[in-house]
């Protein structure tokens, strides 16, 4: 993501604010001038956003039991059909708005069959704006609709009617379900290009979660269709197992642990298993919806799960009177855990649905593991046995680390105020403001410090291999002497005593040459970031610099004519600029820099670190399930998985420098 420049203007002293001033934005046009209101980015996460809403619409069906086949097309024009075989879109005049009732559902906000009434019992869309939403945001929308028999066709541009809707006839072949094409509105969005890796995972996703009901995700973009068909009879089950064999863990017992409870209308599913790894991944739903932020449903999940696990090692004598309980940590270290429930009157916190906050959930959920996880161990010896020494270990893991901590507390190192030696600090303390610079080397660090802008740019060089943090527990983190200035120049602590609030930067930019070891700098600091400091990267204060490849000037001319590429193809550019009409380059030269150090500061300064010239990307979590899963794989202690996937994107691989 480029750096974002911001420049100030004055107030003018006639400006007036009166009745005039106050805007009404009617029907869809509010969704178009504040599109973060509904879909919460106009990034490619926003992009991909505009499919969930209309095959959630789907899911919904096949939720009430009307669909078992979804068909999700990227066509070669970058828009996208989404097609299912449910009861389809009422044809009807709506009694109240007087216009065919799809038209209703399309260019209405807030409207739809899941406010009651019967038309659906659980839904995940229960705000009525999905597919006004994605009218809106979109260039064109084509609406194919069958109902009872009969198809009915209308088409929009920019959320207004551009066909009205009509009835084509007679539809034997295809009696009912509904077909949606659209195309994203270039003015609105960052990137119009879909991803089919994002899309592949979401309907992965939705397949787990829905048992039997089959999902075709299609790319029409290449010279032959990539079609994948998704359809998981195990459900949640299955996602658990799909889970632990990606990330490449071996599971500490065999058996998927399922659990199932009903109350009223409401229904919570849980599967779960343990592996070797060291982290949690606990995974919520709600109707469907990944509640990433968690919710009631994760509260019960966490506070049953600790409960059942201390009562049951009371009970069998493993964990002694005089012992302390174990915490939620310990219970949860290597667990994988999938928390689905389905319920009426869902109460999600925004459009985007990250947040589940119905009371009774909890207790549902709660109870549930407490009765069928006892039940469970009570049946299992062995495998609650084995959980159970999981958790012990990771307990005196946990015990290794705080007496890690403290002793390093105790030598002055984690101490408050106590900064590295080699932090060449900033003058500026309002952290949003700031920016830490963590630097490859001495070298580059004497020219990054000699080039920022020492008012708001921090430097502090690395020192010493970095550590690999996935395959090591905490405790040896505060024995690492590359991570420990880190952790100290960022003032905020790391893992459960992660506290955002002192973080002294408001940008933390990685910054390390552009070759084979480099690059390795970045993944251990990021897989470091992501592990022990996720928070940084989720409310996206991580960065990376991107120094240019090389410097292209002619010969003989004045120095300060320089001109930097960035990729190869830009290198190109410039030379073909600098060669004009003749088509000359024997005077030209493109030097490639070996690394950052090769720079003088005014060089690292104009090319790296010059908000208003450099380019910086920001570190996203924009699919946790990929990110885990590729930590695990690149940084993992498994040597053949990690092998298979060199093979495989080795072609990929450009501008190595060995």
């Amino acid at each position: 993501m480029s750096e974002e420049i911001k420049n100030t203007t004055a107030v003018e002293e006639d400006s007036h604010y009166g009745e005039n001033e106050i805007q009404v934005l009617e029907g869809l046009e509010a969704v178009r001038k504040r599109p973060g209101m509904y879909i919460g980015t106009t990034s490619i996460r926003g992009l991909h956003h505009l499919v969930y809403e209309i095959v959630d619409n789907s899911i919904d069906e096949a939720l009430a039991g009307y669909c078992d086949k979804i068909t999700v097309t990227i066509n070669y024009d970058n828009s996208i059909t989404v097609e299912d075989n449910g009861r389809g879109i009422p044809a009807g005049i709506h009694p109240k708005e007087g216009i065919p009732t799809p038209e209703v559902v399309y260019t209405i906000l807030h409207a739809g069959g899941k406010f009651g009434g019967g038309g659906y019992k659980i839904a995940g869309g229960l705000h009525g704006v999905g597919a006004s939403v994605v009218n809106a945001l979109s260039l064109w929308v084509e609406l194919d609709d069958c109902y009872e028999g009969k198809r009915y066709t209308e088409r929009f541009e920019r959320g207004a009617v551009a066909r009205k809707f009509v009835c084509e006839g007679d539809s034997p072949e295809r009696p009912h379900g509904v077909k949606v094409t659209f195309k994203p509105d270039p003015e609105i969005f960052e990137e119009t290009v879909f991803d089919y890796d994002i899309l592949l995972n979401r309907m992965r996703e939705q397949s787990f979660l829905n048992a039997g009901i089959r999902i075709v995700l299609i790319d029409d973009r290449g010279n032959e269709p990539v079609v994948n068909e998704l359809c998981y009879e195990g459900g949640i089950k299955s996602f658990v197992s799909y889970l632990t064999e990606t990330r490449n863990n071996d599971p500490v017992h065999n058996d998927v642990i399922y659990m199932r409870a009903e109350k009223d209308s409401s229904i919570a599913e849980i599967a779960l298993q343990y592996n070797d790894g060291y982290y949690e991944n606990v995974m919520t739903f709600a109707n469907n919806m990944n509640t990433i932020e968690g919710g009631t449903h994760e509260t019960g999940f966490k506070a049953g799960l600790t409960r059942v696990i201390n009562d049951y090692a009371r009970k069998t004598g493993i964990l002694k009177e005089s012992e302390k309980n174990l915490s939620g940590e310990d219970v949860r270290e290597g667990l994988c855990a999938i928390i689905s429930v389905k319920l009426e009157n869902a109460q999600f916190e925004s459009q985007t649905k990250a947040k589940l906050g119905n009371s009774e959930i909890r207790t549902l959920v709660e109870n549930a593991v407490n009765i069928k996880l006892t039940e469970y161990f009570e049946e299992h010896p062995a495998t609650a046995k084995a959980i159970l020494e999981k958790a012990l270990a990771a307990s005196r893991a946990r015990e290794a680390a705080r007496k890690a901590r403290e002793a390093t507390r105790r030598k002055g190192v984690l101490g408050s105020g106590s900064l590295p030696g080699k932090l060449r600090d900033c003058n500026e303390r309002n952290a949003e403001l700031t920016e830490l610079y963590l630097v490859e080397g001495d070298s580059a660090g004497g020219s990054a410090t000699q080039g920022r802008n020492s008012k708001f740019q921090a430097i502090l060089p690395l020192r010493g291999k970095v550590l690999n943090v996935e395959k090591t527990r905490a405790d040896k983190v505060y024995g690492n002497q590359s991570l420990i200035p880190i952790i100290q120049a960022l003032g905020c602590g790391i893992g459960d005593e992660l506290d955002m609030a002192k973080l002294r930067y408001g940008k933390i930019i990685i910054m390390a040459d552009a070759d084979v070891d480099g690059s390795h700098i970045r993944i251990l600091l990021l897989t470091f970031f992501f592990r022990h400091m996720r928070q940084l990267i989720e409310e996206g204060h991580v960065y990376l610099a991107q120094p240019p490849l090389y410097k292209v000037y002619k010969k003989g001319s004045k120095q300060g004519n320089e001109r930097y590429a960035f990729s190869d193809a830009e290198r190109d550019r410039i030379i073909a600029e600098l060669a004009g009409e003749s088509g000359s380059t024997a005077n030209i030269e493109a030097d490639r820099y070996k690394g950052l150090g090769e720079m003088d500061a005014d060089q690292l300064w104009e090319t790296t670190m010059d908000p208003a010239t450099r380019t910086i990307l920001k570190v996203t979590v924009e699919d946790a399930i990929a990110c885990d899963e590729m930590f695990s794989l690149l940084m993992g202690d498994k040597v053949e998985p990690r092998r298979i996937f060199i093979e495989q994107n080795a072609r990929l691989a450009e501008n190595l420098d060995i």
